[in-house]
């Protein structure tokens, strides 16, 4: 191999490991969004929860008022 050609592979490898490393970094902020809001739909799941069992006691109080 020439010099010329060793020199040319040389930086195909830097540029293909410079873009892996980008990707991981790219990967590693889509993780922390992904588990930012994964909390956030636990969050809503639980609110959510909460209101369900809200309204289901105060339908429950309208119908006790009914059969009353």
């Amino acid at each position: 191999m020439s010099l010329e050609l060793l020199s040319q592979l040389e930086a195909k490898i830097k540029a293909t490991v410079e873009t892996i490393e980008l990707q991981k970094m790219e990967l590693d902020e889509e993780k922390q969004k992904n588990a930012e809001l994964t909390a956030k739909v636990e969050q809503l799941q639980t609110e959510l929860n909460s209101w369900n069992d809200k309204v289901s006691g105060l339908v429950g109080l309208l119908n006790e008022d009914i059969d009353a």
